[in-house]
């Protein structure tokens, strides 16, 4: 995915659907890759950012929940 950057990824969908919104609130935009394996039930579903964006949607991140999940 040229020009986009994972910025957070979670094996519990909820948690990544709810970091998507928060970035959409501040104008950032983001999508969900799901890399989760539907038989088996591991891996993670990441949320990517255009990469112009990725350090403000990691401070963002961060602000809101206290901690990095950052993959970078």
């Amino acid at each position: 995915m040229n020009g986009w950057e994972p910025v957070y990824s979670d094996g519990f969908a909820p948690a990544v659907e709810l970091r998507r919104v928060v970035l959409e609130n501040y104008a950032i935009p983001a999508i969900i890759l799901n890399k989760k394996d539907s038989s088996y039930h591991f891996g993670m579903i990441e949320l990517y950012v255009p990469s112009e964006s990725a350090t403000r949607a990691r401070l963002i991140l961060d602000e809101q929940y206290g901690f990095n999940f950052s993959l970078n």
